[in-house]
């Protein structure tokens, strides 16, 4: 019998090949409410993935972004984005992924993210470490902030209320930069790989994190909420990073939550 990460690598992989067969079609998309779009990928990309999983787990639980699981009574249970990045993939913005993770009872044990635009799966068992494309991957040795890339993302609706703008400012002055590409599970993947060093983001769901939260783990990073406190995939916000600057990001982080700057924002001058 194939593992868990192997029957969801495999999964994703064919999921990652339908939505990229959409996105050659230009397809449009809908609104869920004022400003979430969700596409005809998206849902197709659902139906394949709960129909796969139900196929090789059916006494699993599947909680899906688009509502076609079923999170059914069951110490197994499957979180699914099956397009991780909708906006960008609307767009043709070349920055999208699916992503699906195993949780027992309560704690993750499996979980994949497959990108099909660079054809790169990243996958992590607990335990077992994390990889690339079957390749071991760790997180960077960053130790200083001040040498940092890091990565964030903002809300697609409410964004006049949402804070993160000042951890933006204040991060990316700090570091060598900070990039916001839209799509977490592949933000925490890179986390994970090296390619950034800090991660974090308010108001996510747990099929945006499950996976990625996994790999960063196994990779030999740190995650939790931005307070420092156990990670609740379900909580308002997460601090992912290479672990060496987990305590020094959370000490910038209570500066700013109490208000305190290091850098002022520009005044506005004329041009």
């Amino acid at each position: 019998m194939p593992s868990y990460v192997e029957t969801a690598a495999a999964i994703a992989r064919e999921s990652g090949a339908l939505i990229s067969e959409y996105l050659k079609r230009h397809i449009g998309f809908e609104l869920k409410g004022e400003f979430d779009l969700v596409t005809e990928a998206d849902k197709a990309s659902e139906r394949l993935i709960i129909e796969r999983l139900h196929a090789s787990f059916p006494d699993h639980s599947v909680v899906a972004e688009e509502g076609g699981g079923q999170d059914r009574a069951s110490e197994y249970r499957w979180y699914v984005d099956p397009l991780d990045g909708t906006t960008n993939f609307a767009h043709g913005f070349p920055f999208f992924n699916v992503t699906l993770a195993l949780e027992r009872a309560g704690e993750l044990v499996a979980g994949v993210i497959f990108d099909p635009v660079r054809n790169e799966m990243f996958t992590a068992e607990r335990g077992s470490g994390s990889y690339l494309n079957g390749q071991r991957i760790r997180v960077s040795k960053t130790s200083r902030i001040e040498n940092s890339l890091v990565s964030t993302g903002f809300p697609s609706r409410k964004r006049h209320q949402n804070v993160n703008i000042h951890f933006f400012y204040q991060l990316s002055m700090l570091s060598h930069g900070a990039r916001r590409p839209g799509a977490a599970a592949l933000d925490l993947a890179y986390v994970a790989c090296g390619r950034t060093d800090i991660f974090w983001e308010f108001s996510l769901n747990p099929w945006d994190v499950a996976a990625g939260v996994l790999l960063v783990r196994e990779a030999g990073g740190a995650c939790s909420d931005m307070h420092g406190r156990e990670l609740d995939l379900r909580g308002p916000h997460i601090l992912a990073d290479n672990g060496l600057l987990h305590q020094s990001t959370l000490d910038l982080f209570a500066e700013i939550f109490a208000r305190k700057y290091r850098f002022q924002l520009p005044e506005m001058q004329p041009f």
